[in-house]
C-alpha cells in the first residue's frame, strides 16, 4: 500500500504529536520511573490507542527505580573508605588496610560496570519497591496475521542531572572520566602500599598518594549526580518516541486504512530511565508470545534534531547487537525518501534505548534516536520541555517510519 500521501503530511503529524506531548506535560505529574505520574501518562495514552482502533491495557511491575543510579552511593563510599585505609595505613603499618581498600575499590567498580555499564539488577534488592507502568496495544488486520510491527517509547522521564544543566555534556562526561581515573589511581596505589607492606612516611608513594587527593572534589561531586527532587519534562526523552507509533496510527485512522495482514502494535515501557526496567519486564510478561509470525520492533528514543537522526546497530553502551534486518529497512526507507540518517550506535557513557532489552530477549528490535550522543545541555535537564521540540526531527522520523510500515506490509502480502 502506498502511504505516499500520509508522507506528504508529515508537517502536520509533528504538529499532532508536539500538541499531545505539550498536553501530557502540562496535565499530569511528574513521571519519574515508578512514579504515579507514569501511570497517569500511560492511562492517557493507552486510552488514546483505544480510540484509533487498539486493544489497549496499563500493565504494571515490581521495580526497584532508585537501583540504577544506586551504585553512586554503594561505589563512591567505597572508593572513599579505601582512600581514608591508606592513608590510615602511615600510621598502622603492614599490608592489610591496603589490601582491604583495594578489594572495596574492586567491588564498588564491580557494581558500576554491572549496575550502570550492563543495566544488570545487582543490586536492585537494596532499595525500595515500587510499581512501574507499561502499555501493550495492538491492532489487528482485516485478514490474518503474517507480520507484526511494533512501535516503542518509553514514558517515563528522567531525573535531572545538576552538571550537564550547568555544564553541558563535556563537563558532565568530564567530571564523570576524572572521577573514574581517581578510582583507578588510588586502586593501583593501594596494590603498590600492599606489596611495600602499608605507606611509609617520606615516600615518592606516599607523595603520589597526596597528589591523588586532587580527585577527591570529582569523587564527592557523583554524590549529587543525580537530583532527585526534579523530575523533567522529558519530552523530548521521551514523549516523542511515544508518540512516533501513536501518530502512525493517527495517520492510518484518519485516511481509513485498514490493513490486511499486518498486524500494529504500540508497547510503551515505563522506567526506562531506571535501567530499561519497564522493557525487560515486558519481555518477561510476554515471552513466547511474538514468535508466531515475523516480528520487528522500533524503540524510538528522544527524536529531536534531523541531523541526528540515526538508526543505532549496536545498544545498551555498544555491548548489544540490534537486528541487521529490522535496522536495514529503517535505513532503506530513509534514502528512498531523501531522509538523512545516520548509521550509527548508542557508544560507551552513551546509556541505552530499550531496544537492548528487546533484543537481550530474543526479539528483534532496533533503537532509533534524534540526539547527538556527546550529550546537549537539554539531556536529562529541565530544558527537555516542550517548548524545546523540533518539528522538523519529529517530520522526518515519523516520515521514515511511515515508509517503514509500507515495506514492511508489501513484504507481509508475499
Amino acid at each position: 500500500m502506498d502511504f505516499s500521501s500520509i508522507i506528504s503530511k508529515k508537517s502536520g503529524y509533528a504538529r499532532y504529536m508536539l500538541k499531545e506531548i505539550t498536553y501530557i506535560c502540562r496535565h499530569f505529574e511528574k513521571r519519574a520511573p515508578g512514579s504515579k505520574g507514569e501511570e497517569q501518562a500511560c492511562v492517557y495514552m493507552a486510552d488514546e490507542l483505544k480510540k484509533l482502533g487498539c486493544e489497549a491495557q496499563v500493565e504494571e511491575f515490581k521495580e526497584n527505580p532508585r537501583s540504577f543510579y544506586g551504585w553512586i552511593y554503594i561505589t563512591i563510599t567505597s572508593i572513599l573508605i579505601a582512600i581514608g585505609l591508606l592513608f590510615l595505613s602511615l600510621k598502622v603499618g603492614g599490608a592489610v588496610l591496603p589490601i582491604i581498600g583495594a578489594a572495596l575499590i574492586v567491588c564498588g567498580l564491580v557494581v558500576v560496570f554491572l549496575q550502570f555499564g550492563l543495566y544488570k539488577k545487582a543490586v536492585d534488592f537494596l532499595f525500595p519497591v515500587k510499581t512501574g507502568h507499561n502499555v501493550t496495544a495492538f491492532k489487528k488486520p482485516t485478514g490474518e496475521v503474517k507480520r507484526r510491527i511494533i512501535f516503542n517509547g518509553h514514558p517515563d522521564a528522567a531525573w535531572e542531572w545538576p552538571v550537564n544543566y550547568a555544564l553541558g555534556g563535556v563537563g558532565f562526561e568530564s567530571h564523570a572520566i576524572l572521577a573514574a581515573i581517581g578510582a583507578v589511581f588510588y586502586l593501583v596505589v593501594s596494590i603498590i602500599a600492599a606489596v611495600k607492606g602499608g605507606l611509609q612516611a617520606d615516600s615518592v608513594l606516599l607523595k603520589v598518594a597526596l597528589w591523588g587527593l586532587l580527585s577527591l572534589p570529582f569523587l564527592i561531586g557523583l554524590y549529587f549526580m543525580v537530583n532527585y527532587r526534579r523530575v523533567v519534562d522529558g519530552a523530548n526523552d521521551n514523549l516523542s518516541g511515544c508518540y512516533m507509533g501513536i501518530a502512525v496510527l493517527k495517520a492510518l485512522e484518519d485516511e481509513d486504512i485498514q490493513l490486511e495482514n499486518t498486524e500494529i502494535g504500540v508497547v510503551l515501557t515505563g522506567s526506562e530511565e531506571a535501567g530499561l526496567r519497564g522493557s525487560k519486564a515486558w519481555c518477561e510478561a510476554h515471552k513466547g508470545e511474538f514468535d508466531d509470525v515475523p516480528t520487528f520492533i522500533y524503540s524510538y528514543d528522544t527524536i529531536h534534531d534531523p541531523k541526528y537522526l540515526m538508526t543505532n546497530y549496536r545498544d545498551l553502551n555498544g555491548t548489544v547487537k540490534a537486528d541487521k534486518d529490522v535496522s536495514d529497512l529503517f535505513m532503506e526507507s530513509a534514502e528512498e525518501l531523501g531522509i538523512h540518517c545516520l548509521k550509527g550506535m548508542v557508544p560507551p557513557l552513551g546509556g541505552a534505548t530499550d531496544s537492548a532489552a528487546f533484543a537481550q530477549a530474543g526479539l528483534r528490535a532496533t533503537g532509533i534516536t534524534g540526539l547527538n550522543h556527546k550529550l546537549e545541555s537539554y539531556y536529562h535537564t529541565r530544558k527537555d520541555s516542550f517548548d524545546n521540540m523540533d518539528l522538523d526531527g519529529l517530520a522526518d522520523c515519523f516520515a521514515v517510519s511511515m515508509k517503514v510500515l509500507e515495506k514492511f506490509d508489501e513484504g507481509a502480502k508475499q
